[in-house]
């Protein structure tokens, strides 16, 4: 099953792709509260059947402008860093042996498609490519073993970095949550339709494969992804995660590839979809602004 979030007259609205097009799940199963996937989320088994039902109806087709973020408004994102080998050792970092782990906020979604706002306040703004895992049921303490039970889907992220912000300290958090930075989706892709074990993941930027690598390649994978994140923290119906970058960010290239207005981000992992934005300057005069990192990038992520 796949899901979208299509933005409408009425504002943002949960549909399952049909038979052919969208149909809009709040309103074909006659639960207004199902307009919103955290709601179909927390409604358990039950209202995800409610919505699967609907899979082999006709819906309407909308553009890609027409999708808003796969998960619009998640309580948070649990985000795991140095998650494959040949991205920790690009950046002149130890391959861990402990995962390293940080959180984005809810605001830092975007559609997408959406035009991706390069911040002002950044001269080094850089793509990530990334698996995003969506919590269907959670809970705490969940062996691997059993994880795939927690989740509800997989989508596709651009966990884009402002380095300057995410090195000027010692943590990763302000470079990691400018407004408006991650995009995600086109869709969330349920598990019995994809499988995330070893599936390729490409970015592409203005035409060029920046980014090639599979799932399989990752240190913590998604099984122990989950039982990871639910050693500390109860995992909610609609908690996103994403599970880190492979190898070939703009940063560690020589020289440096930073995003620019007018660039065109796309990346792409198999049975999941694409997802393509446009990277432009973000509007208004903020040179005499007095937070700005400056200097030399430290050696790290």
């Amino acid at each position: 099953m796949r899901l979208a979030t299509i933005v409408t007259p009425s504002g943002p609205r949960l549909h399952v792709r049909g038979r052919s097009g969208y149909v809009d799940a709040g309103q074909e199963t006659g639960n207004p509260d199902f307009a919103s996937l955290t709601a179909v989320l927390r409604a358990g088994p039950a209202g995800l059947d409610a919505v699967r039902a609907l899979t082999d109806r006709g819906g309407r087709e909308y553009r890609p402008a027409d999708l808003g973020p796969a998960v619009a408004a998640p309580e948070r994102i649990l985000c795991l860093g140095l998650n494959y080998r040949e991205h920790a050792l690009e950046g002149g970092r130890e391959v861990p042996t402990w995962p390293d782990a940080f959180i984005r906020g809810p605001d830092s979604v975007l559609a997408p498609y959406a035009d991706l706002v390069k911040p002002a306040l950044t001269d080094r703004f850089d793509y990530e490519g990334e698996l995003g895992i969506v919590i269907g049921t959670g809970g705490r303490y969940i062996p691997a073993d059993k994880a795939l039970d927690a989740i509800a889907g997989f989508v596709v992220l651009n966990d884009a970095s402002a380095r300057d912000w995410q090195r000027a300290g010692s943590q990763w958090t302000a470079g990691k949550n400018f407004e408006g930075s991650m995009p995600i989706g086109p869709e969330v892709v349920t598990t019995d339709e994809a499988d995330m074990t070893d599936a390729a993941l490409t970015t592409v930027l203005n035409g060029k494969v920046m980014q090639s690598a599979r799932t399989s390649q990752m240190i913590v994978d998604v099984s122990s992804a989950i039982e990871f994140f639910s050693s500390f923290t109860r995992l909610v119906p609609g908690d996103v995660i994403a599970t880190g970058t492979p190898g070939g960010v703009g940063f560690a290239r020589q020289p440096p590839v930073w995003l620019l207005p007018g660039d065109i981000i796309e990346i792409t992992i198999e049975n999941l979809g694409t997802i393509r934005n446009r990277v432009v300057a973000e509007a208004g005069d903020h040179a005499g602004w007095r937070w700005r990192p400056a200097g030399q990038l430290k050696p790290g992520l």
